[in-house]
């Protein structure tokens, strides 16, 4: 919808806050910050997922780092501080950016295709990845990024006002600031918009579980099928992805995975074999997998871009093992952006960059064979 369809429509006062605000919000990595301008204590939210421990302690159950944080401190993620022996989230409500994105670019390729998603992000992250894309408000600090304070209400308001049929919680990580976007997606489900979460998968199961509950969708960036490099260039860890990937399976949620494919680093083919027999195997050949071209960022500087080739042999290293959906990321007009049916192989859904060109799906099913293809293809 256009700035003149909201000014011409019945609520043009609401269409008018909707466009000053997100305006303001969605460009907000170049506003500069100005101290005392954010205040903690407006966002603060009891923690969910916590048990308390002697002398005044908490340790968080929200993710496997298990953080222990003794009083007046925070943990690992850096926005949830022990007060007084009880544990608060500091990021509820706090909305570092939001804007109106294509569902396609989160990327999910089989879930409700030409439509868009409200994509809302907070601050804040729970590992430190040295390519991070959204460094400037995922490894910031609190302090340094500025937010606007939106309740649920709102967000549902704003979505339904720029015609999106989805919410996604994107941009920084979302399991940090769970308790938010579990509220949020409550509510959207009670307004028949669905939820989707775009994350690292770096989170305990009695959280996701909860989560599970609410949401449609979830895009896992699985970043190696390595611990040394979750160790060396994540800091994190690589078993807690395969396990939510696993339990994304059992608790119905649909599923896609993001391979981001940095050169030297983890573009191994035998690595990538094992990955996607992995795959396979421990949730099934039907699950989309992108791999996508590393560009140059934050920490991680001195490589050059993917070069197409790579993407293009592990793409077709995965689709010899067995996977049914392998797509190329960053690489517009490639064929690796279509669809194909995976019984007669032939293309089904063309895509330019963030753009479907065309979709012959006919509720799910390819025209030409009559097979189902596995998605979210309708409301």
């Amino acid at each position: 919808m256009d700035e003149k369809s909201f000014k011409d429509s019945p609520d043009s006062k609401t269409r008018r806050e909707f466009l000053k605000i997100a305006g303001t919000v969605s460009l907000i990595y170049s506003i500069p910050h100005k101290s005392g301008q954010n205040k903690e204590d407006s966002t603060i939210k009891r923690a969910r997922y916590y048990r308390k421990l002697p002398d005044k302690k908490v340790q968080c159950l929200l993710c496997p780092w298990q953080c222990v944080v003794r009083e007046g401190q925070k943990g690992h993620c850096q926005v949830r501080r022990n007060i007084h022996g009880k544990y608060y989230s500091l990021v509820y409500g706090r909305v570092s950016a939001y804007h109106v994105d294509p569902i396609e670019k989160k990327p999910f390729f089989h879930f409700l295709p030409s439509t868009n998603a409200f994509s809302i992000a907070s601050v804040g992250c729970n590992v430190d990845c040295k390519f991070c894309q959204n460094w400037e408000i995922a490894r910031r600090g609190l302090k340094d990024v500025p937010f606007a304070k939106l309740t649920p209400e709102y967000i549902i308001k704003y979505a339904k006002i720029s015609g999106c049929r989805s919410i996604a919680f994107t941009y920084n990580e979302p399991t940090i600031s769970t308790e938010f976007n579990y509220d949020v997606a409550a509510l959207a489900k009670e307004n028949n918009i669905h939820s989707v979460v775009i994350s690292n998968g770096f989170i305990n199961k009695k959280p996701l579980q909860d989560l599970a509950k609410v949401i449609d969708a979830y895009k896992v960036d699985l970043k190696a099928f390595d611990q040394s490099y979750y160790t060396n260039i994540v800091h994190g860890e690589l078993k807690p992805v395969l396990d939510t990937i696993v339990n994304l399976k059992s608790e119905g949620v649909w599923t896609e995975i993001v391979y981001l494919t940095v050169p030297t680093l983890n573009d191994d083919p035998l690595k990538i074999k094992a990955m996607a027999r992995w795959i396979k195997n421990e949730v099934g050949p039907d699950v989309p997998v992108h791999f996508s071209r590393f560009y140059p960022r934050y920490k991680l500087k001195n490589l050059p871009p993917t070069p197409v080739a790579t993407v293009e042999r592990l793409r077709n290293t995965a689709l010899d093992v067995g996977l049914n959906f392998v797509y190329i990321g960053n690489v517009p007009g490639h064929k690796g952006e279509n669809t194909y049916c995976p019984n007669c192989g032939k293309p089904v859904i063309r895509r330019i960059g963030f753009e479907v060109i065309e979709n012959r799906l006919k509720n799910g099913k390819c025209p030409y064979c009559g097979n189902k293809l596995p998605g979210f293809w309708e409301g």
